[in-house]
């Protein structure tokens, strides 16, 4: 008798307040995948949720042999809560999606199907603008791509998402990273390897609203952008060289008016050319304390996440203590 070792696939799932989300996103996860040949796991990763959702993960926790839930202590933020996910998957791939079903799950068998022809990291992007997102998202999201595209060293196709397919070789270089503000959608591009994008529609939210507000998003632009690249500190550079040049063309004029007899007036002019600089400097400024005060947390080492509860035997220690990694 011959045995064949099915591969396995962990499904991450990182869950802030989605309580009316999880059933149905795991009827229908199970819908895809229990017809296929391959074992898999979902785990949910609750990021600090206020509402029901950690108890509605542990219910099917009960209901389903392989659902399995982390619970974070706070809210860490999406990335450090994927990042949870994917330091305990142990499948031969493992996809990360969000729980509020605008990521198909049916697309996951496509992915599925490219990684068996031999690739590495399968992710999607938006064919077109998110039909359901209200509209300043939709131009947050136009200006975060077109900013990350020409101010970093990666490149993204234009709505870029976080759910994609990984082999088991990719995320286990994926879990040597220490990086204390993590960007996935940016790693995974630098990580390299054999990559193909798929594009899709997101479907509407199967209920509630999103997250993230305009401040958010605004945060999550810079703190990206400033991950992967020092161009900020040059483009700042360059300006303060380009007015300084001007400044020197300048002082021709002031001496031919002084030698002339001609009076230089205009105090108005002179104290907007102040204001002016004075605010390109608070600027030029600003931007190096951003690169600084990133230097300072990651020298602090603090763990990107602090692990409260768990049913991955794998991970609890024999005291039960909180597990920071």
């Amino acid at each position: 008798m011959t045995f064949v070792i099915k591969k396995k696939v962990s499904v991450i799932i990182p869950s802030y307040n989605e309580e009316k989300n999880i059933s149905f996103l795991i009827e229908q996860i199970n819908e895809t995948l229990s017809h296929t040949n391959y074992d898999y796991e979902l785990i949910f990763v609750d990021d600090g949720s206020s509402d029901n959702t950690l108890n509605e993960i542990k219910f099917n926790a009960q209901l389903h042999a392989n659902v399995f839930y982390i619970e974070l202590s706070k809210n860490f933020g999406k990335d450090h809560a994927l990042k949870a996910g994917i330091a305990m998957a142990q499948g031969d791939a493992v996809i990360t999606m969000d729980a509020d079903m605008q990521h198909p799950p049916h697309l996951i068998l496509k992915m599925l199907k490219y990684w068996e022809n031999g690739y590495d990291i399968i992710y999607t992007y938006r064919q077109n603008s998110n039909p359901h997102a209200k509209g300043y998202q939709k131009a947050t999201s136009k200006l975060f791509y077109k900013g990350i595209n020409m101010l970093s060293d990666i490149k993204l196709e234009n709505g870029t998402a976080d759910f994609r397919l990984m082999d088991e070789k990719v995320v286990k270089q994926l879990k040597l990273i220490d990086e204390y503000e993590i960007f996935f959608r940016g790693i995974v591009k630098w990580a390299g390897y054999k990559q193909i994008g798929i594009p899709y529609t997101p479907s509407k939210r199967h209920t509630g609203e999103a997250s993230y507000s305009f401040f958010k998003l605004v945060k999550l632009a810079v703190g990206s952008i400033m991950a992967f690249s020092a161009r900020p500190l040059y483009l700042v550079a360059g300006i303060g060289l380009f007015f300084s040049a001007m400044a020197i063309l300048y002082i021709p004029y002031v001496l031919f008016s002084y030698f002339a007899g001609y009076a230089v007036s205009g105090w108005a002019s002179v104290l907007a050319t102040i204001a002016f600089f004075g605010g390109l400097q608070l600027l030029v400024l600003g931007i190096i304390g951003v690169y600084v005060g990133k230097i300072f947390m990651q020298s602090k080492h603090r763990p990107n996440y602090i692990i409260r509860s768990t049913n991955l035997l794998s991970i609890k220690n024999i005291n039960n203590d909180f597990i920071g990694v």
